[in-house]
């Protein structure tokens, strides 16, 4: 092993040092085991209880009527994630896509939205109209509030309170990842608490969470906690590593078909919709997200406690529990998290030797670095890495087929950091 980590720019020093602390991590990697192997059986259950044979492979061209296999994948999403519907489509471009049709879907002109755990993720901000855009909500006439999250990371019930007072609030958008902030991300516990407290003051309601990065990191997941709607994207964790492309919003049947309204037409809805020959790849992606999602989570910890032995901030650290597979390292300059992305890029199997630069990109109000080199384009189950050119200069760090190629991933990171002269063993 020490004589292929060589072969691949691994030093003996950077090898030891990582060997060392993987060794205190394995106890918990067998829980994140326990875990997978719950949800492996979660999925398999409900891929047998749906009947599921060769036929649901079949593709569908054109309007996509009758879509048997399209009907049977989206039962097991929706039996799996315990909500009464579930749309699962390869016309869902992206995560920010699927949160767009949920969201466009279930709100009307003199509606109000709520963030009540503070900022979104920085593409949403483009969807509701906080960064003036053309066709946003706002132009549409959908008001916005947010209510940020107190010092400590944790919900302001009061401001909350407050918040649901307005009689035109109609929908409350929770994110459960950090997106680009540095805060904690929450469980599916602490969601369904936020959940409860709402529908206690305001029933009518719609609660919906933006699940990306999160699904089956726990046992749970928010349809379990009375979430009126949940989305996703399958280029993330659902996906498997094997989806090309689509997203998925689950939730009651009344909040799915108004999406699917969105998705394609009124009077249409969800009744159309090619699914071409992706659908082999959707399931088998679905059965095998639970395994891929440890693998994540286990890349994560160990960058964790990498990093945090270094003396770099980190979010989650090195203990605490994990709600999803993002890790946060918060480096403070600009050629430290260049340095990082550029040797997360030099460990992928696609294009190791591409040199991240920031540059702008679609949907960000800064630069944006990235490290991808991925099967699927873009695909954040695969390892990646991305972060703002902005102050405090956080990479945030998800994904990983295998555990091995997430290790390797970190080494490669270290190397690079040390280097350039930013990081002593």
């Amino acid at each position: 092993m020490r004589d292929m980590m060589r072969q691949l720019g691994i030093s003996d020093e950077v090898y030891d040092f990582g060997q060392e602390i993987e060794e205190r991590l394995l106890p918990r990697f067998a829980e994140f085991d326990r875990t997978a192997e719950y949800n492996q059986l979660k999925v398999i259950k409900a891929m047998q209880d749906n009947r599921v044979d060769t036929s649901c492979f079949d593709g569908s061209t054109g309007y996509g009527y009758n879509d048997y296999g399209r009907e049977v994948l989206e039962k097991v999403y929706a039996d799996t994630f315990h909500t009464e519907s579930c749309l699962v489509r390869p016309l869902i471009a992206c995560g920010t896509h699927a949160l767009a049709i949920a969201l466009f879907g279930n709100l009307r002109p003199g509606d109000e939205m709520l963030c009540p755990a503070g900022k979104p993720y920085d593409t949403l901000e483009s969807v509701i109209g906080i960064r003036k855009s053309r066709g946003s909500l706002a132009e549409y006439g959908v008001t916005y509030r947010q209510v940020d999250l107190l010092p400590d990371g944790t919900f302001d019930y009061e401001g909350i309170r407050a918040a649901l007072a307005s009689p035109r609030l109609k929908l409350a958008e929770i994110q459960r990842s950090k997106g680009y902030v540095v805060r904690p991300s929450f469980s599916v516990g602490q969601i369904g608490e936020l959940i409860a407290f709402i529908k206690s003051i305001r029933p009518d309601v719609i609660c919906m969470v933006d699940n990306c990065y999160g699904e089956f990191v726990e046992r749970i997941e928010p349809g379990d906690v009375g979430a009126d709607m949940v989305v996703g994207s399958l280029i993330k964790n659902p996906g498997g590593g094997l989806a090309p492309i689509g997203g998925y919003i689950a939730g009651t049947s009344e909040c799915v078909e108004n999406a699917s309204f969105r998705m394609s037409c009124p009077g249409l809805g969800g009744e159309v919709g090619a699914t071409l020959d992706v659908k082999r790849s959707f399931f088998q992606g679905f059965f095998l997200a639970p395994v891929v999602t440890a693998a994540a989570l286990k890349g994560a910890v160990f960058a964790a406690n990498v990093y945090e032995a270094l003396g770099f901030p980190v979010l989650p650290d090195g203990r605490e529990e994990r709600h999803d597979i993002i890790q946060a390292v918060t480096f403070g300059e600009p050629a430290k998290l260049t340095a990082f992305c550029r040797g997360i890029q030099a460990a992928s199997p696609v294009e190791s030797f591409v040199v991240p630069e920031g540059s702008d990109m679609p949907g960000y109000d800064s630069q944006v670095i990235m490290a991808a080199g991925t099967f699927i384009s873009g695909a954040s189950i695969e390892l990646s890495a991305d972060g703002p050119m902005r102050e405090p200069f956080t990479a945030y760090f998800q994904g990983g087929l295998t555990y091995p190629h997430v290790k390797f991933g970190i080494l490669k990171s270290l190397e690079a950091l040390r280097a350039e002269g930013h990081v002593r063993l």
